[in-house]
């Protein structure tokens, strides 16, 4: 069996079954601060399992994308190296939401495992939590497994945990032996293979989850009054089975990757150990790359695309071991559309942006390598100075966290000089960094958590006052039951009218009064929870209690201009996509009263004509005074009427169309205008690039868009009056104005030149031949910058024909170093080296090419010390 016809059976297993197959959710989790990627299947139905989301199916399965590349899951160093570690994996996985339970996870996980795909009975193992004897009885009743092949373990291998807290359960995990040969631990002494014992020859191939407490802060378990079923098995694993190889890359899924790579290398896998590992982790990060950028990812340097950028340049450093000199993982992405977008459409419809945003990003690491290798240069140098030969951990960790470094490379370019690493301070940094992010994803869940009990409704978007019930007051964290004059509150309320920030689109302002006085300004709204909304403010007078009445009043001005600009950023999304192509996604958005920001997947600039009908193109839309209908309805109904929805959002059962005249039909929750007359006019503001695919508009509509080009306007007549022209000339008169600034810089740099050139000829009389038979000028220049220095060291450097130059000079208390080294020396006298070993005389460090290296230093006084070390270099 392929691995798609394995998939496609076990969904079909279970939709005869009477399971509903819901498609993988996105690899950016919904709403979920405390993970980075979708490590695991259940993460879609998390609000499920802990009470805060109730389903209209009670079975359901699916084959969903997962990524696991942090936390306690971080596998990237392995990735490669084995036969079975992977970035990016897919599970298959069924579940009950208080249906049926363990009697039918054990029967049904046996009978397609050995009827439908007829494994071996005997090879095959269940392992059950040391308590649950209600699952090793369905073990022995339900199936006809070898009781011996029912073997107990402890909390470590066989009870799920979603945190400290919440739910949790026994699980049940069926193994297969998959011989003697297998085993990748026989070397070790006292090794005995079995269930659980960390060698490859008993591997897990199914994990049933049975959830049936929860447990609270004082670790009591407590039974759920709906226990739940969540199964997990990873396709590329059983694909290996099923397909009779021991490594996952063996497999169809990996190893059409690992073909097209070879045909491309000119080198074949299976030959060379140093090679078969590039040709695994090219095949492996190759898919995570596709579908982390598929789904919204791009390369930056924190977060999710952070670990983007980790995984393309581990690759781009294997592509190179196989002689790709030149961008090449971009290519593969067309080989994972091939293999995969049968299962993942958008794999295929999404390939050019792909391709665009991996080879943008590639061609840009060989720039970050080179700022890295000058960092590691100076460290290098500064260490043979001290005698020392190991590098501080934190320094390590630099070049890992802002240079893309992995440690392995670190080590391996120090070990040339006989160096090596502070790995415990690597560590150390390393662990600093992980108890930063987990302090603040906890403190996030913390608030979202301590709001779980409440539920408030939204009145909608044509209501702007109402009166409710206050159900609670939250001030530093902590529930009150009132709350007085000048401190800052968060009040949850039983129904509202204020919108809660969400899709972009800031939360409203206002107040919230008492009948007695009392007053609090709202100054943002923001929503937990799809069914909560938080006010956030400050109780400006009286005292506010638990449980009173209030009139809650939103600011209508606010709102408004919220509004306009909320449709316009729908209709300028559907011109973009009209102008650019489909591949246009929206990546973040802006929605505040006095602006715009419009963040899209795009791969390259756009140029002022195609802006220019974009802005035309929009205002053509706004002048049709074209119905904004909102309706509810169910999701599929929605897409049926082509609403836009994207691939990796999280849609509830039934969701909110917003639909504007024929151009623009999209999911939303937001709040617009009623017809698209009512935004004005749309004036573009600016375009620019965020980051490695994607670029931002900005904007303005209604009565800020006029307030902004009445601003252009009087800065346009300031100009001409300065130039002394109307506004018709002012580009014309500004541009000759530059021209004549051009010669005038051409002619004091040529001017410069030849000061230069003439000071260099009384600088050369202090030249000297040194030992190894090449002129050397070691010399001090008071009162030059750094870019009137290298002018001169390229004049002395020309005129001694063969040799080496050194030049200092003293600005007030800063020091300026350069070293050049004429082409024929460059062999036997490295710039970079030199200039790196004589900065830190004048408290400084630096470093560069061998031709030329520049370096700055703190004390004017060591300049001759500095000086006179470089001249003894050569004497």
């Amino acid at each position: 069996m392929t691995g798609a016809e394995i998939r496609s059976a076990f969904l079909a297993f279970f939709r005869q079954r009477g399971h509903e197959v819901v498609r993988s959710s996105s690899l950016i989790p919904d709403q979920d601060p405390t993970l980075l990627f979708t490590n695991a299947g259940m993460v879609q139905f998390k609000e499920v399992f802990l009470g805060n989301e109730t389903r209209a199916v009670l079975r359901a399965a699916s084959a969903q994308r997962c990524l696991r590349l942090s936390g306690k899951h971080n596998d990237l160093d392995e990735v490669g190296r084995d036969t079975y570690h992977h970035t990016l994996f897919e599970m298959l996985g069924n579940w009950s939401f208080g249906d049926y339970y363990k009697r039918e996870a054990i029967a049904w996980a046996w009978e397609l495992l050995t009827s439908e795909w007829q494994l071996p009975k005997d090879r095959l193992w269940a392992t059950v939590f040391t308590t649950d004897d209600e699952a090793e009885r369905w073990w022995r009743s339900e199936t006809d497994i070898a009781p011996a092949h029912i073997v107990r373990f402890g909390e470590k291998d066989n009870f799920w945990e979603m945190g400290e807290t919440g739910p949790c359960g026994p699980c049940s995990e069926i193994h297969l032996d998959r011989g003697a040969a297998a085993c990748d631990r026989q070397h070790v002494a006292g090794h005995r293979c079995n269930v659980n014992a960390g060698c490859a020859r008993y591997i897990e191939l199914w994990n049933l989850v049975f959830i049936q407490y929860n447990r609270t802060a004082d670790g009591v378990l407590e039974e759920l009054r709906a226990k739940h079923v969540d199964t997990g098995m990873g396709l590329e694993r059983i694909a290996a089975v099923l397909q009779g190889v021991l490594s996952n890359y063996d497999t169809d899924l990996l190893r059409n990757l690992i073909r097209f790579t070879e045909e491309h290398a000119k080198r074949q896998y299976g030959r060379d150990q140093a090679d078969d590992l590039a040709f695994r982790v090219i095949a492996d990060h190759s898919r995570a790359l596709s579908f982390m950028i598929a789904d919204g990812v791009v390369p930056s340097n924190e977060g999710r695309g952070y670990v983007l950028r980790r995984i393309l340049r581990r690759a781009a450093r294997h592509a190179r071991h196989l002689g790709f000199n030149q961008p090449f993982l971009w290519q593969a992405a067309t080989a994972v559309a091939a293999t995969m977008g049968a299962a993942y459409p958008e794999l295929i419809e999404r390939q050019s942006y792909i391709e665009e945003v991996i080879r943008t990003e590639e061609e840009r690491f060989a720039e970050t390598l080179d700022k890295g290798m000058t960092l590691l240069e100076g460290e290098r140098t500064a260490l043979r100075q001290r005698r020392a030969t190991t590098l501080p951990g934190d320094i390590a960790f630099r070049l890992y966290d802002t240079y893309g470094f992995p440690l392995d490379m670190t080590e391996d370019i120090l070990r040339e000089d006989g160096l090596g690493v502070d790995r415990e301070g690597f560590e150390a940094a390393m662990d600093e960094q992980r108890r930063r992010g987990r302090e603040a994803r906890k403190a996030g869940a913390e608030v979202m958590l301590s709001h779980g009990a409440f539920v408030s409704r939204f009145a909608g978007d044509r209501v702007f006052d109402l009166d409710s019930e206050i159900l609670a007051l939250y001030r530093d964290s902590e529930e009150h039951a009132e709350v007085r004059e000048g401190e800052s509150v968060q009040v949850v309320t039983a129904e509202t009218p204020f919108y809660g920030e969400s899709g972009g689109q800031v939360g409203d302002r206002g107040t919230i009064a008492t009948a007695d006085g009392a007053l609090i300004e709202v100054t943002d709204t923001h929503k937990p929870r799809a069914d909560l909304t938080v006010h956030a403010g400050t109780v400006r007078r009286g005292l506010v209690r638990r449980g009173q009445r209030v009139q809650l009043l939103v600011d209508r001005d606010w709102r408004e201009a919220v509004r306009l600009n909320h449709s316009a950023t729908h209709i300028v999304h559907a011109v973009l996509r009209a102008r650019l192509g489909t591949h246009v996604r929206q990546a973040g958005s802006l929605v505040a009263p006095e602006r715009l920001r419009f963040d899209f997947t795009h791969p390259s600039a756009i140029d002022d004509q195609t802006l220019i009908a974009i802005e035309e193109q929009t205002n053509a839309h706004i002048r049709e005074n074209a119905a904004v209908v909102c309706e509810e309805m169910a999701y599929d109904e929605a897409i049926k009427k082509g609403a836009l929805a994207f691939f990796g959002d999280k849609y509830g059962e039934r969701v909110r169309v917003v639909k504007m005249g024929e151009f623009s039909t999209e999911l939303c929750g937001g709040t617009h205008v009623q017809r698209t007359g009512d935004i004005g006019i749309f004036k573009l503001r600016s375009e620019a690039g965020v980051a490695a695919g994607v670029r931002r508009l900005e904007g303005m509509t209604g009565s800020g868009a006029l307030a902004a080009i009445r601003e252009r306007e009087l800065t346009l007549r300031q100009l001409g009056e300065l130039v002394k022209g109307n506004e018709s000339e002012v580009a014309e008169k500004v541009e000759r104005l530059l021209a004549q600034q051009r010669e005038l810089e051409r002619q004091l740099h040529q001017l410069r030149s030849q000061l230069a050139s003439s000071q260099s000829a009384d600088l050369l009389s202090q030249a000297f031949t040194g030992r190894a038979g090449f002129r050397v000028l070691a010399a001090q220049i008071d009162g030059v910058d750094p870019a009137r220095l290298l002018e001169m060291a390229d004049a002395l450097r020309q005129r001694l024909g063969s040799g080496v130059v050194v030049l200092a000079s003293g600005l007030g208390d800063r020091v300026s170093l350069l070293a050049a080294v004429t082409k024929d020396l460059t062999a036997q006298v490295h710039a970079g080296k030199l200039i790196g070993q004589i900065a830190p005389i004048v408290g400084g460090r630096g470093g560069g090419r061998p031709e030329l290296a520049q370096a700055g230093g703190k004390d004017a006084s060591k300049i001759a010390d500095a000086l006179k070390a470089a001249r003894a270099f050569f004497e």
